[in-house]
């Protein structure tokens, strides 16, 4: 995935008035991306939510950007193609560093394939303030929940370029966590990632 550039030429970055450092003095808290990746099924989505939870009834700002979602507004123009789940990537990334800006801690929950997408998606935050966060289920664990009923007619060719049955999945070699969402309960995969935020920096629990 390759930056990209701006169509019109006469535009021009408008700063604000307030420093990262004053915005995070004012309100209280750091921003931070966690983005967490893996098969469709691996725990993802459920994860994050989980963790989002925690955190805001700790009064720290934290809101959950998910596939599914994400897909019904801002990029329900883009499909499955790999040109396609670049630019879905590209976007949220984008969008993850705006509410980084802002303060907020945000949770994705994409199945973000590539390698290359994710550590572009990395770039665009502050070094400290990204966490990849890997899922790792197992494609048999993930085929065997299956909510969705995707795997089932992945396998019977309904649903082409599928990750994990007939499109790659490039698993992080550098996460900062890998949680083992096959085999911990969700309240230990939620606990282990408020534990990195926490010795991170990035939240504190009074």
């Amino acid at each position: 995935m390759t930056q990209v550039q701006p169509k019109s030429k006469n535009i021009v970055w408008h700063h604000g008035k307030l420093t990262p450092e004053a915005r995070e003095a004012k309100l209280g808290q750091k921003g931070a991306v966690v983005w967490f990746t893996g098969l469709s099924a691996s725990g993802k989505s459920t994860v994050a939510r989980e963790v989002e939870l925690a955190l805001v009834e700790n009064g720290i700002n934290a809101y959950v950007l998910d596939g599914d979602n994400i897909r019904h507004g801002l990029n329900s123009n883009v499909g499955f193609s790999p040109e396609d789940r670049k630019e879905n990537i590209r976007r949220i990334g984008e969008v993850a560093k705006l509410f980084c800006e802002g303060n907020v801690v945000t949770l994705t929950a994409f199945i973000s394939p590539y390698k290359a997408d994710r550590d572009l998606a990395r770039k665009l935050v502050p070094a400290g303030q990204f966490f990849e966060i890997f899922c790792d289920a197992g494609l048999e664990v993930c085929e065997q929940r299956d909510p969705k009923g995707l795997y089932k007619k992945a396998r019977a060719g309904e649903i082409p370029e599928f990750t994990g049955i007939s499109a790659p999945y490039e698993a992080p070699d550098q996460a900062e966590m890998v949680l083992k969402t096959g085999q911990e309960s969700l309240e230990e995969s939620t606990r282990l990632v408020l534990a990195l935020l926490a010795e991170r920096g990035i939240i504190s629990f009074e």
